[in-house]
């Protein structure tokens, strides 16, 4: 990986993590496009950026994160990511099975978006404005809304969206809980897939690789820019995101998804 890949990457993760569209997809298919072959610093550079792309979310909503008085808030959070962490968890092989079935994952991208073309119109009537009127129970749901994403492709966001307004949150706090949600499930995931998955159950030999990809000076390098371009791009994205959603809705994403998914079938089906 060269430093332009590495910062076209980045930009990728810090613009599509938080909007309704996959990340894990759309890094997917850059670095395959990039013709970048698949190793294991690169399986490590998309998880770890997602670091920035979390830092984002913290600086943007810090007064909400640090109020330390407000403990329900951080309840509904433990709560709320406790059906990822166990089915991510018992999944993990078949969910890693899907990542290399570009095919799949297209098609995945095609169907979402058909849903988003109609998610306006499904709730037009909400009661929730606003994320602290969200109970622990609604939260737990959103929560196993979320591990819809699970199947590559899905989108993170758009699923626990689309979860917080079937329990009536409007456009604009369903959006902000799922920002908030994506804290503690981002971290999980990155902590496990770094530091449980790959060196807890690695051999001896494949733990030294990893070490010696962390202490490569190049490999350090592009790992700090990755995570400081992310940071930076999510920081954008989210502010203008959650404008763009309050105005306009889904029906824009859904196209958007429709139109790369079937681009990409016939990409990746032509190869």
């Amino acid at each position: 990986m060269n430093t332009l890949q590495a910062i076209i990457l980045a930009i990728i993760e810090g613009l599509t993590e938080f909007l309704p569209i996959s990340s894990t997809a759309h890094m997917g298919f850059t670095a395959s496009l990039l013709g970048m072959e698949e190793s294991d610093f690169l399986k490590m550079f998309q998880v770890s950026i997602q670091f920035g792309a979390i830092l984002a979310i913290v600086v943007l909503y810090w007064k909400k994160f640090f109020n330390f008085e407000n403990f329900k808030f951080y309840f509904k959070l433990v709560y709320a990511v406790i059906p990822a962490l166990v089915l991510g968890y018992l999944f993990d092989d078949k969910i890693e099975a899907i990542l290399g079935n570009q095919i799949a994952i297209s098609s995945v991208l095609v169907l979402g978006g058909v849903v988003l073309l109609f998610v306006d119109n499904w709730f037009k009537n909400p009661t929730i404005l606003d994320e602290k009127d969200i109970s622990i129970k609604k939260a737990v749901i959103i929560g196993f809304w979320q591990c819809l994403a699970m199947m590559p492709g899905t989108s993170r966001s758009a699923a626990s969206i689309i979860g917080g307004m079937t329990q009536g949150l409007n456009r604009k706090s369903a959006a902000e809980f799922s920002f908030f949600l994506a804290v503690p499930t981002m971290l999980a995931v990155t902590v496990y897939s770094i530091f449980v998955k790959t060196w807890g159950k690695g051999t001896l030999t494949e733990m030294k690789g990893y070490e010696m990809i962390l202490q490569d000076q190049n490999h350090i390098f592009l790992f700090i820019m990755g995570n400081i371009v992310a940071f930076i791009v999510a920081l954008i994205a989210v502010k203008t995101f959650i404008t763009f959603l309050t105005k306009y809705g889904f029906k824009f994403w859904g196209w958007y998804r429709i139109i790369i998914g079937i681009a990409l079938l016939i990409f990746f089906y032509n190869k």
